[in-house]
């Protein structure tokens, strides 16, 4: 049994195409730091091997430096905090005062921040629960679970679950409301307000974000990924249209049997065709009113101005509007309004929504849709505003139609004031400014609209972790109270806090120790008791919430701080390295730099900033005193400098080292000297999303699409964002119309990239092989030309031409294209070349040194005793690649110890519900019986994928066993 599942297992490794070649997560490096002197470590930055150690310096040399921070403190009007500084004695050298100007991190001023999203004690119930809701929900109500879906993943580390999610509820969607609000909100997700030279009201080419198909009312899910008819000219349709109609409704002197009279104006009428734009009109000109009676009808005293009045009997007869000014078009509003005309009314929001296309249209004429009730015209300004964010969020004219109690009642009576709308509104609020008060209120409208149960848990827990982080605490506690009384148990997190925020802590660590009596003990439950207990208690609270989930932070960033208390500088740096070999983070990357500054390893320290700011650009450093660009230029001088081409050199070294933080501060410096350089942007976005940092990815991807200086390379970047964001017809669109300006290599890797997304026939595989050979005969630097003979290998083996592979890798090894080694090892695995296969493993090991990928992929090809070390290694390097836990938990399902190979699965799946864990939880429950769980297993894996074919199938033959047991 255990051979098998082990053949299984292999066939699923090897089966992973050339997508995880460039862009995943094949390989991470971990970056420990070098020796405190001399050239230690990947110092990347804009440093080189040699200089930065050895401190002093000299006093002039410290002066300085000491003057320059200085003149940055001023500049930015930050003062140091005397409670928080660390004192250094006073014969250090003055070069490390200059530098840690705030002393030393310290223990007290650490606390987790406290997640403002929906976390559940049973995560993998609440998928369950959510899968069936779906299936078995009304077809009109699909989308509003589609919605709720997209708030639980917005708390997974993958952006991409969350995006399908939103796709979901926008493809779903029945009202236009709801549609122009999701189609706004995937349009942010790309954050195309970024992309110089686009107009929000831009079209993607599909149904789904159209802003056209959008304003069409009705449910058709299966339209919304076909092309949309944008590309048509509806405007001269219409007017054709228009002249047609004249023609055929043109009206004889004879046809005229009425009049109306403003002033001394008289326009003459058909009374039937009057009569039939409403029943008031019909009652007074065919009931018992004395107008009916009249040729002439006095209409002075209506309100109504004598071309809106021509206008209205134009219409009467016509049905079209076309030919009127807008503002005419708006006093016939009101006139249908007072009147009840409602054919006309909507005539006349349908032909004003059309009008909408800028923020200053928009802002003008939703004052008029909300006073006269025009749902389309309404619509058409919110969308506006909502595709022009977050830039709009910026403009106090558009806030003032969101943010008040007043303003959402006024949305309200029009259709357009919705839970969504203001989820929407509130996320892009805390992600600008959490502290804001236009976040406050938009989070106060959302509370207002939440009706179900998860918006109130939501909207509560939300508005309780800005309210901490403005140090409100008692206003805090009170939300966080309201979001537990609404059944979301993690903010009870929020509440303990504020307790201790107010001085009670005592009363909070009884509450966490309630917590973690009363459920299934989670990772965050002993982090957040730590808090509230000291010495020996609180690091085995650290300890256990590290074993429990090791994707925390905070508990590696305590125990390296308290090392570096202990003047255990060298093990703090090894306890932060840790989690920054497996997940990267702006602080993590701050505490390891402030720790290398006091080892002066300034190389170190350097690469770590530049590395940071690549993360996040405005990172604020030493407790948000000091901005991470100006410690670069206070560091600069300690370290070796280089060249641009020294640059090259250093990138090319730690690009083939695959040493991606020590690429990335390398890239950052090279930036630094040539920002315009979309070139270095492109490589920065690939670095980073091997660092599973995509949101810093897209950004990279933006900027190098606006400093592209040639359209066949700015449409290759806008493919891969496209790409990237899901949506990868567009992006093959994208690379062929690249390819028809100018032939490159990067239109042509993109293509057969996005290409070899799906399962390749030996058809598409040759069109995919000659793509990249095509890439290959174009120009282009080493690093890529690796990637790409890289890749072409790996068709090669799918295609089981293993000689043609083989001459792929080792030709991308001749050119340090150090990943390579591991599809060579898969060539000789398949030549039956175990020992050779091991051995090229082994040698991508020693090159990328602490290497979990490689550890993982070199237990292949070993035995048994021997694969347990290696993953073994690859848990401790990485705790979040899934196959270790999966193979430990086969060998023990082997072993016929089932409860063990159960409870190794849970281990990961209670900090990483992953697809392939599940379905072999769900697999081993089936096969001792246990037919409930297997369901529930089944149905959380399918509400991460619900095409995933083996689940389905396992999951309808546990349904039918659940309920035969139950009759």
């Amino acid at each position: 049994m255990f051979v098998k599942m082990q053949q299984n297992f292999f066939t699923t490794m090897r089966s992973l195409k050339i997508i995880d070649g460039c862009k995943g997560t094949q390989v991470f490096a971990i970056n420990p730091s070098g020796p405190p002197a001399g050239g230690g470590g990947s110092a990347g930055g804009g440093g080189g091997g040699g200089g930065g150690g050895g401190g002093g310096g000299g006093s002039s040399v410290g002066e300085k430096l000491l003057n320059h921070l200085q003149d940055h403190l001023r500049v930015n009007s930050i003062r140091s905090k005397s409670n928080r500084s660390y004192q250094m004695p006073v014969q250090a050298p003055v070069v490390i005062e200059s530098v840690l100007p705030y002393g030393l991190p310290i223990t007290d001023l650490l606390e987790p921040q406290i997640e403002p999203c929906l976390k559940f004690v049973d995560f993998v119930e609440t998928l369950a629960d959510l899968y069936r809701r779906i299936e078995d929900c009304p077809q009109f109500e699909k989308s509003g679970v589609y919605l709720e879906q997209c708030a639980i993943f917005r708390g997974l580390s993958d952006p991409k679950l969350f995006r399908r999610s939103l796709r979901c509820a926008r493809q779903h969607a029945v009202d236009v409301h709801t549609k122009i609000v999701l189609a706004a909100w995937l349009r942010f997700e790309r954050r195309e307000d970024e992309l110089i030279g686009t107009s929000a009201m831009d079209c993607c080419g599909r149904n789904l974000e159209c802003p056209k198909a959008t304003m069409v009312s009705g449910y058709d899910p299966e339209s919304v990924y076909d092309s949309c008819l944008c590309s048509r000219t509806p405007r001269q349709e219409f007017r054709d249209d228009i002249s047609m109609e004249d023609e055929e409704c043109s009206t004889s002197d004879e046809d005229w049997d009425m009049s109306f009279c403003i002033g001394n104006d008289e326009i003459r009428c058909v009374r039937y065709k009057i009569a039939s734009l409403s029943r008031p009109f019909r009652t007074m000109l065919y009931g018992g009113f004395i107008e009916s009676r009249r040729e002439k009808v006095n209409f002075s005293q209506n309100g109504i101005s004598v071309e809106a009045m021509r206008a209205a009997e134009e219409f009467s007869r016509t049905k079209m509007l076309d030919s009127f000014d807008p503002r005419l078009v708006l006093e016939l509003l009101s006139f249908a309004n007072r009147f009840c005309c409602e054919e006309l009314k909507s005539a006349c929001d349908s032909y004003l929504a059309s009008m909408v296309s800028d923020i200053e249209d928009a802002v003008m004429l939703i004052e008029y849709g909300l006073e006269e009730a025009a749902y389309l015209l309404v619509a058409a300004c919110l969308q506006v505003l909502l595709r022009e964010l977050p830039c709009s969020m910026q403009n106090p004219n558009v806030m003032r139609i969101f943010c008040s109690a007043e303003a959402r009642e006024r949305l309200a009576m029009v259709g357009h004031a919705s839970f969504v709308l203001y989820y929407f509104l509130s996320q892009i609020g805390m992600e600008e400014d959490m502290k804001s008060n236009t976040t406050v209120m938009l989070l106060e409208r959302l509370v207002e609209s939440a009706t179900e149960s998860w918006q109130k848990q939501l909207a509560f827990h939300q508005l309780g972790v800005v309210m901490l982080e403005r140090e409100e605490y008692k206003d805090a506690q009170n939300w966080f109270k309201a979001a537990v009384e609404a059944g979301h148990i993690y903010s009870l997190v929020g509440v303990a806090r504020t307790k201790f925020k107010r001085g009670h802590k005592y009363s909070a660590y009884k509450l966490m120790n309630s917590l973690i009596s009363d459920y299934t003990p989670v990772g965050w439950m002993y982090q957040e008791r730590s808090l509230y207990c000291s010495g020996k208690e609180k690091m085995m609270d650290l300890n256990t919430a590290t074993e429990l989930d090791p994707t925390l932070s905070y508990p590696y960033k305590y125990r390296a701080i308290l090392l570096v208390e202990e003047n255990k500088l060298a093990a703090a740096i090894t306890e932060i390295n840790r989690i920054i070999g497996f997940k990267v983070s702006p602080d993590c990357l701050e505490l390891r730099a402030w720790i290398s500054i006091a080892l002066e390893d300034y190389d170190g320290a350097l690469r770590d900033v530049r590395a940071l700011l690549t993360l996040d650009p405005s990172y604020m450093m030493f407790y948000g005193q000091l901005h991470g660009d100006n410690l670069v230029e206070t560091l600069q001088p300690l370290v070796q400098q280089w060249s641009q081409a020294d640059c090259w050199m250093q990138l090319y070294d730690r690009w083939s080292s695959v040493d991606d933080i020590g690429s990335l501060a390398v890239v950052h410096h090279m930036l630094a000297n040539d920002p315009g350089k979309s070139l270095l942007r492109f490589r920065q976005s690939l670095l980073l999303l091997r660092l599973n940092s995509q949101k810093a990815a897209m950004r990279s991807l933006r900027l190098a699409r606006n400093y592209s200086t040639s359209e066949h390379e700015k449409l290759v970047y806008e493919g891969w964002i496209l790409y990237d964001t899901g949506h990868r017809e567009e992006a093959l669109a994208k690379a062929e119309e690249s390819i028809s300006i100018q032939r490159s290599f990067e239109a042509f890797f993109l293509k057969a990239y996005a290409l070899a997304d799906s399962s390749l026939n030996p058809e598409s595989s040759a069109y995919v092989i000659q793509l990249l050979e095509e890439a290959l005969r174009c120009p282009s630097d080493g690093l890529r030309k690796g990637q790409a003979l890289n890749n072409l290998g790996s068709v090669y083996v799918d295609c089981e031409k293993l000689d043609l592979a083989a001459d792929c890798y080792m030709n991308a090894l001749n050119i340090k294209h150090t990943r390579a080694h591991q599809g060579l090892a898969r060539v000789y695995h398949l030549k039956n070349q175990r020992k050779a296969a091991y051995d090229e493993m082994t040698k991508l090991i020693e090159k990328a040194r602490n290497n979990a990928s490689a550890y993982e992929k070199r237990s292949e090809y070993c035995d048994r005793d021997m694969a347990k070390s290696d993953l073994s290694m690859a848990t401790q390097l990485d705790p979040m690649r899934t196959y270790p836990y999966r193979y430990r938990a086969a060998v023990l399902m082997d072993d016929h110890k089932e409860a063990e190979a159960i409870a190794e699965l849970s281990r990961a799946i209670a900090f990483k519900p992953d697809l392939q864990l599940l379905h072999l939880r769900a697999a081993f429950h089936d096969s001792m019986g246990n037919h409930l769980h297997t369901q529930r297993d089944c149905e959380a894996a399918l509400c991460l994928d619900p095409n995933h074919t083996d689940t389905l199938e396992l999951c309808d033959k546990a349904r039918e066993r659940v309920n035969e047991q139950q009759t």
